[in-house]
């Protein structure tokens, strides 16, 4: 298309994606209390990164990339995992610098498992089956939901402040709230994308008349700033490796999901040689790409699933307009003003509309088991690895007498209900009763 046409569709496809793709930084950041210029740089980072992973994926270079639309994002799904880690070493004493160059150290390293994993993607959907998926995104988005209510309250610094759901926090983030759910019952589908950012838009103006932004972390940020490979060092925890390691190899199959709905959309085939070797080398270009991010000072990233619904609606799935969308992330992701106004976001307006966003991925994991099928197998493997997941977030103590390189895992949520779920789907022979998740009873006429 016309340069105007990419532009507005580039534009299109930044403001479905734009919210989700910064907010892990700035939940991470407030998270572990790290400074203004460190959480400026994540986002900064993040959106370079993204770019640079874009572009990768758009172009396909040999076999690198997917040739397909597939933005890249920061990945969602290691949002509890860095703070559970990175607040195990801050109550250790860790300072900030050796705890950023150790989650990003275990990313960097981690990153080659998802390499590896592209060359061998029909022996592993063997194992991670959409079951199996369906269940690390639930135990993801229920995850995520205590970040995203503690946000709503105010935050981890309100908590310190003792301002923790005081009625200024709690306004600002119901009113986030109604305005993303009302913008989400429009009939417009670009209205309903928008949700979010017209949210935390209106949001921001109400804590702004509250007097709740302050500025001053802004003051000492540079006009522009250049990825700085290894900025914090490089520091190894191999029992953090098997935590970070674990989730890569789960989020490999949603990364397969993601680039199958968007060659979907985009009238692409879905199976046969094609379609394989998009899913190789879209795969491989998402390790390559955390590799680089892990490396410059990002979080992991992953293939995006909101710019599909841009596809859909407007019918352009266009790599010209990829290419577009690469270059404007990088450009903004250079002046770390943008990532610094992004910090002054409070966190009872992020939490008003992530509340909602962590629950709605919750929802997707729960749709993937539902069209997967609950006969009794799956549901045995469901709801053992829900109960297990659950139980731990509950009191994650109560596996502490097994070996640290064990305990690391499954005091974990994600950890442990995805590997519970990996186990059972390996154990439980296929044929296991398959008829009825329900037990002694077969048809309705039974019940009269």
């Amino acid at each position: 298309p016309p340069f105007h046409q990419a532009l507005v569709g580039a534009i299109t496809h930044l403001l479905a994606i734009f919210v989700p793709m910064v907010t892990p930084a700035l939940i991470v950041g407030a998270a572990l209390q790290l400074s203004a210029e460190t959480t400026a740089y994540l986002v900064s980072m993040a959106m370079i990164a993204s770019g640079i992973g874009t572009w990768l994926q758009v172009n396909r270079y040999g076999i690198v990339g997917s040739g397909l639309l597939s933005i890249q994002s920061v990945n969602f799904s290691f949002v509890t995992v860095m703070i559970a880690l990175g607040s195990s070493m801050k109550s250790d004493g860790f300072h900030e610098e050796l705890i950023m160059s150790s989650l990003l150290g275990v990313s960097f390293v981690g990153a080659f498992l998802v390499v590896g994993s592209s060359f061998i993607l029909p022996y592993l959907r063997r194992v991670i089956t959409p079951t199996v998926s369906g269940i690390v995104v639930l135990m993801i988005g229920l995850s995520l939901i205590k970040v995203g209510i503690i946000d709503f309250g105010g935050g981890f610094a309100a908590k310190s402040s003792g301002t923790f759901g005081n009625y200024e926090h709690l306004g600002v983030g119901l009113l986030v709230l109604i305005v993303v759910i009302g913008f989400n019952c429009c009939r417009s589908p670009l209205l309903r994308m928008g949700g979010i950012a017209i949210g935390l838009c209106v949001g921001y103006i109400a804590s702004l008349c509250l007097g709740m932004v302050d500025f001053s972390s802004m003051r000492n940020l540079p006009l522009i700033t250049i990825p700085h490979p290894f900025k914090y060092g490089f520091s190894f925890s191999f029992h953090q490796f098997l935590v970070v390691g674990t989730i890569y190899l789960l989020s490999v199959l949603e990364a397969v999901g993601d680039i199958t709905a968007t060659a979907m959309v985009s009238r692409r085939p879905i199976q046969g040689e094609e379609y394989q070797s998009r899913l190789k080398g879209g795969v491989l270009a998402d390790g390559l790409v955390s590799v680089i991010a892990s490396a410059v000072g990002s979080l992991p990233l992953t293939t995006f699933a909101q710019n599909n619904g841009v596809i859909q609606m407007t019918g352009v799935a266009s790599r010209y307009v990829g290419r577009t969308i690469a270059v404007m992330l990088v450009i903004l992701g250079l002046f770390p003003m943008i990532g610094g106004f992004f910090t002054t976001i409070p966190s009872a307006v992020l939490g008003g509309a992530m509340t909602l966003m962590f629950s709605m991925i919750a929802i997707a994991g729960i749709r993937i088991i539902i069209t997967n099928g609950l006969k009794r197998r799956e549901t045995l493997i469901v709801a053992t690895s829900l109960g297990l997941g659950l139980g731990v977030s509950y009191d994650p103590e109560i596996f502490k007498i097994l070996p640290a390189s064990i305990y690391v895992l499954v005091e974990n949520p994600i950890c442990a209900g995805g590997l519970t779920a990996i186990l059972l789907n390996i154990i439980l022979p296929g044929g296991y009763r398959q008829e009825n998740v329900l037990p002694g009873i077969t048809s309705a006429e039974e019940m009269d």
